[in-house]
């Protein structure tokens, strides 16, 4: 069993809280917000005793009570917050993006090297099974040798707030540091020693308050395939993803935030179906299993979840997204 802390009680607190009642290696202990309401309604709401309730982050992390912690706060403090749970040995499960930058997030990987305290970063979809029936129909070579993946995150955000965290820069603001996490991450599922991923180039707008809000982005995995990831704050763009091969192509309708009942289309020159995944628990509440088992040392099935040394690589190729529309 693993005891949790919550650091961050906004909207994937909450979500974290519900999804962690779907599981059975895994308890919910004390919870962290600067917001007196927000601490008072969450104990209130998931049965959280008085004694572990906090204003003040570093007080949860002094808790001999919980042997890790979620960090959903703004994505300017998740640096912060990793290194402060590293010096109370605490295992992790971070909010992504892991910093802002490169620089930061090497921050987080020395210290989480040097320490060898268990980290993983929270990109839910990797740790659904329909992620593991995608790969194993790529494993079948059910579509041949892949040429193109195309994926896209995006939604339409009718009016800018400049104190949002998804439009204000000091918070880590942007489309490309909020959801480019995403189509980096598929890509990474088809690459290999072998068969790295480099830069061809990329482009984008900022907006008014001078945070990219829509952006597209041309990489090559190994020598012949070409991949293609698209995200945006301004435009409802189709959430999809797609993987070409000479036999056939293979589209996730709905990739990153798959339900309890989700399905994979085939197509063929002259077949289509729909391969359909049934999952028991909530792509949350999954991710949260699969992390606390790891963190127990017990076998995973899926093993898809992110770790710190995918988290930099993810972080290199943002970096070089963000810096090419400057």
């Amino acid at each position: 069993m693993i005891n949790w802390g919550i650091i961050g009680l906004g909207s994937m607190g909450n979500v974290f809280a519900n999804a962690i009642r779907e599981v059975k290696n895994s308890k919910l202990v004390a919870v962290a917000s600067k917001s007196n309401s927000k601490l008072e309604t969450f104990s209130n709401n998931f049965g959280i005793k008085s004694k572990n309730k906090f204003k003040v982050y570093e007080d949860l992390l002094n808790l001999q009570e919980i042997d890790a912690v979620y960090i959903s706060t703004l994505n300017n403090t998740h640096v912060d917050l990793i290194l402060d749970s590293i010096r109370n040995k605490k295992k992790i499960l971070c909010e992504k993006p892991i910093g802002l930058n490169l620089e930061q997030a090497n921050l987080a990987l020395k210290g989480i090297k040097n320490s060898n305290i268990p980290f993983y970063e929270a990109i839910a979809y990797r740790s659904h099974p329909q992620t593991k029936h995608l790969l194993e129909l790529i494993y079948n070579n059910v579509i041949g040798e892949i040429y193109k993946i195309e994926a896209s995150f995006g939604f339409k955000i009718k009016r800018i707030k400049k104190d949002s965290r998804l439009f204000n820069k000091d918070y880590g603001g942007g489309a490309i540091l909020d959801l480019g996490c995403y189509p980096i991450s598929f890509f990474n599922l088809f690459t290999s020693k072998e068969n790295k991923i480099s830069f061809i180039n990329a482009k984008g707008t900022n907006c008014s308050t001078g945070v990219d809000d829509d952006a597209i982005i041309k990489l090559k995995i190994g020598e012949k395939i070409d991949a293609i990831g698209t995200v945006s704050l301004r435009k409802n763009l189709k959430n999809e993803c797609k993987i070409y091969g000479k036999k056939g192509i293979i589209t996730l309708p709905s990739p990153w935030l798959p339900s309890l009942k989700s399905y994979i289309e085939v197509e063929h020159s002259k077949s289509y179906y729909k391969k359909f995944t049934t999952s028991q628990k909530s792509i949350y509440a999954t991710q949260i299993e699969s992390v606390a088992n790891s963190f127990l040392n017990k076998k995973i099935s899926n093993a898809n979840i992110v770790n710190i040394d995918e988290s930099i690589e993810i972080m290199k190729v943002l970096d070089q997204w963000r810096s090419s529309l400057i």
